[in-house]
């Protein structure tokens, strides 16, 4: 699609303009730059295994969670926590059609990925699928909507139909924390055909909580063929 002009671009604000979703002031973007900078960007020093928090000093290291129970994917990247008021934005992606989010959590999340001076870059990109049943009521995979962007703003291959998700499991987030593991067993299986002998597999999702799902979907991964995974994820809900 050829790109606008500087002039239709000015029309287009002025009859279509766009308001902050969380503050309400008026600009080119759902979220303004003002609350994207108080409330989406990475504070966090991060475990590079699963993204969650980690002193100052322990920067780079793996946290004690994934060095006594060895996740199966390899790296996590997060834009930011899942907090108030990040978490509203996530919900209206997710649960209100608010498709205009995605392309701007994207954003966000590419930067976090480019601020990973240290992190290869995966040679593909697949969301994290949605259960027929649940993909019929939502009429949209939030997770592929932000892995369109994504991919397009890293120039990595976009595979949309990597993954099935064979079992339509009840929502994590309805599910007690010690049953989430059995609860996502066994729901995800590689598509037919597909080959994934020594490559490094990106799997992109809008939230990550317990890490359950990214990780039986690494564990799928993993067992046909792939040498690394590497989570993208814009918001992570930090440990309580």
């Amino acid at each position: 699609m050829p790109q606008l002009s500087s002039p239709l671009r000015s029309l287009l604000r002025a009859l279509l303009p766009c308001s902050c979703v969380l503050c309400g002031a008026t600009g080119d973007e759902p979220v303004c730059p003002a609350c994207t900078l108080a409330y989406a960007r990475d504070v966090h020093a991060r475990c590079p295994c699963c993204a969650n928090p980690v002193g100052v000093h322990d920067t780079g290291r793996h946290c004690g969670a994934c060095l006594a129970d060895a996740p199966a994917f390899d790296a996590t990247v997060a834009a930011c926590d899942y907090a108030v008021p990040v978490d509203r934005l996530v919900l209206q992606l997710k649960f209100g059609a608010r498709l205009a989010l995605a392309p701007w959590m994207a954003r966000r999340l590419r930067e976090a990925v480019l601020a990973r001076a240290d992190l290869p870059l995966p040679d593909l990109l697949c969301p994290v699928p949605l259960g027929p049943r649940r993909l019929v009521e939502r009429g949209y995979n939030q997770a592929l909507e932000l892995a369109r962007p994504l991919s397009s703003g890293l120039r990595i291959r976009l595979a949309p139909r990597l993954l099935l998700r064979q079992l339509d499991t009840a929502a994590q987030s309805g599910v007690a924390p010690g049953e989430r593991r059995s609860n996502v067993r066994g729901a995800f299986a590689l598509a037919d055909g597909q080959a994934l002998e020594g490559m490094h597999v990106g799997v992109v999702d809008d939230v990550m909580t317990s890490g359950h799902t990214l990780d039986e979907i690494a564990g799928v991964l993993k067992k046909a063929g792939a040498a690394r995974v590497t989570n993208f994820v814009f918001a992570r809900t930090p440990p309580h």
